[in-house]
């Protein structure tokens, strides 16, 4: 049986807007990323290996969701595949360091992201100054 908490969780999932979404797997891959850090630090690399797979798993969604017609498209892509390989790099030598580049650069990416929310939003005249989701 789904707990509260969970079905509540899955209603936000379905009724958010995809750039909400969007926001959600940045903070996700964050936290796998941040978790699979640490998990490394305390040598439980069973722990690392899942939560830095999970955060390679939200990179490859996003650069098999890239639309190709915009040129930001073709900025982003080779930024995912970088973070992507420092991952892979990261997991497989039980190194941190590829991965807190790979943090450096999601967690700037996902800034972006909120602001880029903002700005449309208020473009919309949605919110005042843009809050809201972001």
């Amino acid at each position: 049986m789904v707990n509260a908490a969970e079905a509540y969780k899955q209603q936000q999932l379905m009724n958010a807007p995809p750039e909400q979404l969007t926001l959600m797997l940045y903070n996700g891959c964050l936290r796998f990323i941040e978790d699979g850090i640490q998990a490394v630090k305390d040598k439980n690399f069973e722990d690392a290996n899942t939560y830095l797979q999970k955060a390679q798993r939200i990179i490859s969604e996003f650069r098999l969701t890239l639309n190709m017609d915009y040129e930001i498209a073709h900025q982003l892509l080779p930024l995912y595949n970088f973070v992507y390989d420092r991952l892979v790099e990261g997991n497989i030598k039980s190194d941190t360091a590829p991965l807190e580049v790979s943090l450096t650069i999601m967690t700037e990416l996902r800034d972006a992201w909120v602001g880029a929310m903002r700005k449309a939003r208020i473009e919309r005249g949605q919110g005042k100054g843009g809050q809201g989701y972001a």
